[in-house]
Parts: structure tokens; sequence; C-alpha cells
């Protein structure tokens, strides 16, 4: 849909003549660097080109009004800025509310009227790309853009957070916002999620493009595994630390595990851990991989990363390898795996420009002969961070 649509849609939909200002953020891949953000390692995140457009003008009054074209169900939501509390009823539009909510609250910044916005993503539904993430962000930048609010972008990005936290109830780290919120055109960024130092990797991917494979199975079973997932790494480094003066498993090289990993106890645990820590080596491998212009070995990483994930962590299935064992097959591929908690969501490969079309047929069939359904496929553009698109409609 385009954002000149958009602005009809916002004017039939409030009936108003008002030009609305425009917002965007986006969603985002992890390149490499799963499931290290909560055992102090790196991860490696690049916004993508599909995200959360919101159109917004201020009012008069206290009153906010709320719409999705992707809930037109839901209707119209109405809260008032004096009353910023979660409810249930405000479904989708608890996001942007608990944003407002704490903007105002605890950054202390000063929304005095309420607004009327139109929301719109084009993000798929379920595929695991940040979409939540994606509307808070957007609802940050909205809020600064209208009341000409003065807010640290980090600060932005730990508030959307602490929505996702404390205002929705999801124990989710700070990757999917740092890198909606930071992003920056053709890069991406290599984040350790406990210090936030970060640094840009530039994504020089000359003759190739990054594919992104969608499995069209949601992530229903992503929530129970991941808390256990983490309860097994703590329980490892708990172990190791009954020799070793370490607060996190990323702070380990593979060669310090190797020798220290019979402190582990349980088998499992052992394999957990073993993939946290050389996960965050090959993210780090990965960085310099590209700064050198090196797309084999970084290829090459992005493959052991997913073989990591299916055999020692164990949250890939039958959708997620199919896609990428189809995708391994195919000519001028570099490399792929899955992306995100796993169990469903999607898959990213790096595979040559001329050869998109026979690659999405190639993959998509074998992907239907094993789990009955297509997958779908989409080019991922990497672009800038949440920002205000125009201050005056379509330029």
């Amino acid at each position: 849909m385009e954002k000149l649509n958009l602005i009809k849609e916002f004017q039939t939909i409030f009936e108003t003549t008002e030009v609305p200002r425009q917002f965007f953020a986006p969603g985002r891949i992890n390149l490499i660097g799963e499931h290290t953000d909560y055992n102090g390692g790196h991860v490696f995140p690049a916004s993508i080109s599909f995200g959360t457009y919101a159109l917004a003008v201020r009012r008069n009054d206290s009153k906010i009004r709320f719409y999705s074209l992707n809930f037109p169900d839901n209707g119209m939501i109405e809260c008032q800025l004096e009353n910023l509390n979660y409810n249930k009823e405000h479904a989708w539009a608890n996001y942007p509310k608990g944003m407002l909510r704490f903007m105002s609250e605890e950054a202390g910044l000063s929304i005095p009227t309420g607004f009327d916005v139109l929301l719109f993503g084009n993000i798929p539904n379920g595929a695991g790309l940040s979409s939540s993430a994606s509307v808070e962000l957007v609802t940050g930048v909205m809020l600064e853009g209208l009341f000409d609010l003065k807010i640290d972008r980090i600060r932005m990005i730990q508030l959307g957070q602490k929505v996702e936290n404390s205002y929705i109830g999801v124990n989710s780290g700070i990757m999917d916002q740092f890198a909606i919120g930071m992003a920056k055109k053709d890069h991406a960024i290599l984040l350790d999620c406990e210090t936030l130092q970060y640094e840009y990797a530039p994504v020089e991917l000359a003759n190739h493009i990054i594919m992104i494979m969608n499995t069209n199975k949601r992530r229903e079973l992503a929530e129970s595994k991941y808390n256990e997932r983490r309860s097994e790494c703590e329980r490892a480094l708990q172990d190791l630390q009954s020799e070793l003066e370490i607060s996190s498993l990323g702070q380990l090289t593979s060669s310090q595990f190797e020798q220290s990993k019979h402190l582990i106890k349980n088998e499992i645990d052992r394999k957990r851990a073993k993939h946290a820590v050389y996960e965050n080596q090959r993210t780090l491998d990965a960085l310099e991989k590209l700064k050198q212009g090196d797309l084999e070995q970084f290829g090459q990483l992005i493959n052991q990363s997913h073989i990591s994930l299916q055999q020692d962590y164990e949250v890939t299935g039958i959708e997620l390898d199919t896609l990428v064992e189809a995708a391994w097959k195919q000519e001028g591929v570099l490399g792929a795996r899955m992306t995100g908690a796993g169990f469903g969501g999607c898959a990213i490969a790096i595979t040559q420009k001329d050869q998109v079309e026979s690659f999405k047929e190639n993959v998509n069939e074998a992907y239907k002969k094993v789990v009955g359904y297509d997958a779908t496929f989409y080019v991922a553009t990497i672009g800038d961070g949440a920002k205000e698109i125009t201050k005056e409609g379509v330029r």
C-alpha cells in the first residue's frame, strides 16, 4: 500500500482534510547470533524494508484515537491521556499505549494533547520479524515528532523493551528495539546486549541479495521452549562457575569452553552451552569477514549457525530445516539459516541476484513436497531505523 493511499485512508477514517505527518519503523532480521543475547553474547541484526507506518495529527483535547488497517475488526480504539493503563480489550493498541505511558511517565516528557493515529504494517504476521517492536518504535518517533520532544534514541529503545517486559508481560531482550531504533542503511549492527556497546558493519553484497523465507508456520512453541533453553543455559553456567570466574557464557572463547565443558553435569545442558559459546564466536567472526568483504566465509558461518541451532540447541523443526536444506542445494547460494526464536517463523539465505526466481521456485517446490503448503519469499533491503518520513505529507 503506497503512502499516498495511506493519507487518503487516514482522511477517510478520521473524517478530516488535514494532511497527517508520517512515520516509519522497520522490522528486523538477525543475520547471525541466535539465542546469544540472554547468554551475554553478541547479536548481528539489520533492519528490513518491511515495517510499520504511523500517520498522525494532534488533537485539541486529551482523546487518543487509534486505528489499524491490519486489524479493522477492532475498529476505532479510544482512550484518554489521563488513563493509559493496560486494557485487554484494546488489543494491539496496548503497544502504542504502553509507549505513550512510559515516554510521559518514565521519561517525564510533556505530551499535552491527544492525537489521531492510523497504523499500517506490512511485516508478515507471526513471521518472527519483530512487528511488536516496530509498533513501539514507530510510536516513539511519532510522539517525538508530533510533540517536538527531546529524547535520546537509546532511551527510547529501552522504553520500548520496557513496554514488552512490564506493560505487555513478555520476557524479551533488547535486540529487536535496538535494531529497529539504531538501524543504518546497508549496515548490520554488532551489538553486545549486556553493555549495549555496538558497532556498524557494512553489508556489501555486490551481486547477492538476502532472501527472507517465511515458513508460514506461526511460532506457537517458541515461548515455552525459549524459557526451557534459558534455564538449561543457566544451569550450565552455574556448573561452570564451580571453577570459573564468569558471569555469562558469552565470556568464554570456544577453546576455554572445550577445556571446561566437563564441569557441566548434564549432557543436554552441555550442548546448549556449546551453542551459546560457539555462536557468539561465529558472530564476532562474521563481523570480521564482512569487513574484509569475504562473503564466502560469511556464508559458511551462517551455515554453521543453522547446524548448531538444529543439533546443539534443537530449536529448528521440520519446516525451517526443510527450507534451509533446500536453499543450500541451490546454485549461487552462499549460506542459509533459521533466524529468530525458531520452531517456525523465518529463515534467511544469501543468494545471487540473477538466481532469485529459480531459487524461489526450487526451494518452494522442495518445501511443499515435505510440509504440504507454500513458503513465502521476500527480498530484504537493509534500510534506516525508525524515523519521520515527511513533515508535510508526501514530497
